[in-house]
């Protein structure tokens, strides 16, 4: 990225070394006893600040973009068709995005990409406001987004280890999860004061605007404070070779097949959610956004909870999913709203830690000259899960009810990760252990041969 000084990023993982496992940290990165602490460093912090006014204009565009669409088609099923749009880039060109993060400079990459998203933004705002917008407009600035985000997304999410160093990755990971959760919290409720007020164009053009933070943020960086990170020179077949590199790295592979399972399955929050808001409590439009506000605060809690971790341990991602999971099944069974409310925190919390576990450890196993095409992946199989699975869980819950639904997109996260634990463990050479410490029971997994070490003295 810089010629100037800096500390290399996360080095290769050496190919004949073993494997992470789950019992074992992806990385061993200094422990942070502060939940800010990345934020002292300059680069991130312009970085941050500028993320947070323009993610508050992303939420406002999502919610302006779905009620403009509505409002032109009066169809639920044009708001489908206006998502698909967005996503569809991702899942057709993710990797080919990953292999150009690979191989260019990742803050002119980002110059680049945030301002044609803000020119599309812009766009919008103008049709809308004029009066002359149609439905095809919105489907062209989806796409046109999508495509952007083709790039911006892999170079954003690599671009953080320039910024801080692999010391400080695992917290800067997981105060970006939290300032776009935060913004979750406050965009859809500016964009319904707009959309009410004034109109969905002013929303359009508040989110065009907003993007001179993060524009203005990368243009005052300093170069020579970025953390040097070796670039992919052009060649042929980089994109066979960075899948090549996934499969056949089990501390890679195994985190991305369990997001994709938690993420087709277990995320579709807004098939579930409104299902339940609607067919089991009867409670209407209020009570969806009740459960999402709820759910929006268990996941600032979990980023912030995170950040304060030093480390990204592939047991502790196990772990979360499984709790993510038999969470939803308990949420499944819940006979009154309030219960079911209260239970979004902790679903919040644990999808959070979920997310930026795998996040921080991906990065952290990666050899810096791959990353955009390994997180190009991560990102293509994570956020191109939920629109392939919406319309499984959706007809799951409309044949057998929401409860049914929900119950079984737990069951599939929780069988997933006990599955994907369980060849970690395999992988390790490693063991079940079951014992008791400190007065309670304590179940790990440790190397095979301390088990058996320990075996005669039990």
């Amino acid at each position: 990225m810089s010629s100037g000084p800096g500390a290399a990023s996360a080095p290769a993982p050496d190919p004949h070394d073993s494997p992470p496992t789950s019992d074992a940290p992806a990385a061993r990165p200094a422990r942070k006893s502060s939940m800010f602490s990345s934020l002292t460093v300059r680069n991130y912090r312009l970085f941050f600040m500028g993320q947070v006014v323009s993610n508050i204009g992303t939420w406002m565009q999502r919610i302006a973009q779905d009620w403009l669409v509505l409002s032109l088609t009066g169809s639920s099923a044009a708001v489908g068709i206006t998502t698909a749009l967005q996503f569809l880039p991702m899942l057709l060109f993710g990797l080919y995005g990953g292999v150009l993060v690979d191989r260019l400079r990742k803050r002119p990459t980002l110059l680049v990409t945030q301002s044609s998203m803000a020119l599309t933004a812009i766009a919008l705002a103008v049709l809308t406001l004029t009066g002359h917008v149609q439905v095809w407009h919105v489907y062209v600035a989806a796409f046109a987004v999508g495509l952007a985000t083709v790039v911006d997304n892999p170079a954003r999410q690599s671009f953080v280890s320039e910024l801080v160093g692999p010391g400080q990755l695992q917290n800067a990971v997981s105060l970006n999860s939290a300032n776009f959760q935060s913004a979750r919290l406050v965009g859809p409720a500016v964009a319904g004061i707009l959309i009410t007020g004034v109109g969905t164009g002013y929303a359009f053009l508040f989110n065009g605007l907003s993007f001179i933070a993060p524009l203005t943020g990368l243009l005052l960086m300093r170069a020579r404070e970025l953390h040097v990170v070796e670039r992919a020179p052009r060649g042929k077949g980089q994109l066979r070779e960075g899948v090549r590199y996934v499969t056949g790295r089990p501390e890679l592979i195994w985190p991305i097949v369990l997001v994709g399972f938690v993420g087709t399955f277990a995320f579709n929050f807004p098939v579930y959610l409104s299902a339940f808001a609607d067919d089991v409590f009867h409670a209407g439009a209020g009570a969806y956004s009740m459960f999402n506000t709820l759910m929006a605060v268990g996941s600032v809690a979990g980023a912030l909870l995170a950040a304060r971790r030093g480390t990204a341990r592939l047991r502790l991602l196990i772990v979360a999913a499984m709790a993510f999971g038999a969470l939803e099944i308990l949420a499944a069974t819940t006979p009154t709203l309030w219960m079911f409310a209260l239970l979004m925190v902790p679903l919040g919390l644990f999808g959070m830690t979920v997310n930026v576990t795998t996040n921080t450890s991906i990065q952290m196993s990666t050899d810096p000259a791959m990353r955009g095409r390994v997180m190009a992946l991560y990102m293509m199989i994570f956020l191109g899960g939920s629109p392939v699975g919406a319309p499984i869980v959706g007809w799951i819950t409309d044949t057998y009810g929401a409860r049914v639904g929900l119950a079984a997109g737990g069951a599939v996260a929780a069988l997933a990760a006990a599955v994907i634990g369980l060849i970690l463990a395999r992988v390790g050479n490693l063991r079940l252990s079951v014992g008791w410490h400190g007065g309670h029971p304590r179940v790990r997994f440790v190397p095979r041969e301390q088990q058996e070490a320990l075996a005669p003295a039990a």
